[in-house]
């Protein structure tokens, strides 16, 4: 009998230890690291986009869910909620932040150790955050989608469609009054070059859009250029109805306004820039550093033109502009 208790009390002790192994496994396994992906945008606005970053992450061997983390945040637009948001992200001790869409500046007010990984619509350099292309240095880098040829370009591209245009007017968020002084100084520059008169807009909202239109109407504006800003991202229906209904030529500086129905864009692809912004944080999390990694340039750039956009105000397009369109949608 006390033969039989003790092999039961031994049996026990087997059992016990056996379940404390995998326990005991378990804890030393390396915590999952964590990205903080902080956008300016909608969830809805960047669903595309995050396809392309989860590609940028598997180049380095990373997926979402097995050896990495992503908390997800957006700023629906608002400008004033990034802070807070970039806040809760360093709060949260995460590995990497990512922004697109906007939040750089505020990101890099929050935290000085957490590498960010950005994609801007302006210049790195002139807007603070890095100190060359090449060498970053501190704990920034990422991708910029734009270039010094963008105003004159874009100008350019709306002078070819409606040639005898008096007016071109260009909106802006002077929320962002980095990147807001930038584009207004460089269109007007553009259009002093080439003698076209041209009028700054402001929108912070969706009412401002609203009446930045009805100002317009009221300038008799020939043609409008949308400037870069996450607000006009997630209003991009807004945006292309308003300008069907009062048929003014409208340009964008993505492809999605087109696809939306928009008359045309000309830029440099998102879908690349957030791609890239992924397998840099890929790269950091196995050890690079922000400061060492340059800062990537566009390379190439697309023109979409909606012919049925074009029907729809009565605007004409040359068949040698279709011709040197990247996509034409009929």
């Amino acid at each position: 009998m006390a033969s039989c208790i003790q092999r039961r009390k031994f049996l026990a002790m087997l059992g016990g230890g056996a379940a404390a192994w995998p326990l005991a496994a378990r804890a030393q396994q390396p915590a999952m690291p964590v990205i903080g992906f902080l956008s300016g945008r909608s969830s809805d606005t960047d669903a595309q986009f995050l396809v392309s970053f989860r590609q940028g992450l598997s180049q380095r061997d990373f997926v979402e869910g097995r050896n990495v983390a992503v908390e997800y945040r957006y700023a629906e637009g608002q400008p004033d909620r990034l802070p807070a948001l970039a806040a809760d992200l360093v709060r949260r001790r995460v590995a990497v932040i990512v922004t697109t869409g906007g939040p750089q500046a505020a990101a890099k007010a929050t935290t000085t150790s957490i590498p960010i990984v950005f994609t801007t619509g302006g210049d790195p350099i002139r807007e603070g955050l890095v100190q060359s292309f090449n060498r970053p240095g501190g704990n920034l880098t990422g991708v910029t989608t734009s270039y010094d040829e963008a105003a004159p370009k874009r100008l350019g591209l709306l002078r070819e469609i409606v040639p005898k245009a008096r007016i071109i007017a260009v909106l802006v968020n002077p929320n962002d009054p980095i990147t807001a002084n930038s584009e207004t100084d460089d269109m007007r520059k553009a259009g002093r070059s080439v003698g076209q008169q041209i009028e700054i807009l402001q929108a912070r909202t969706e009412g401002d859009i609203d009446a930045a239109f009805a100002r317009l109407v009221e300038l008799q504006a020939d043609a409008l250029v949308v400037a870069p800003f996450a607000i006009f991202a997630t209003q991009a229906h807004q945006l292309v109805a308003l300008a069907a209904r009062t048929a003014i030529p409208t340009l964008y500086w993505r492809r999605e306004f087109a696809e939306a129905g928009g008359l045309m864009s000309y830029g440099s692809s998102l879908a690349d820039a957030v791609r890239i912004v992924g397998t840099y944080a890929a790269r950091i999390l196995k050890g690079e550093k922000p400061g060492d990694l340059p800062v990537q340039q566009p390379t190439k750039f697309e023109l979409v033109v909606n012919v049925r956009a074009a029907k729809a105000i009565g605007l004409a397009i040359p068949e040698s502009f279709l011709a040197r369109a990247d996509e034409v949608i009929e």
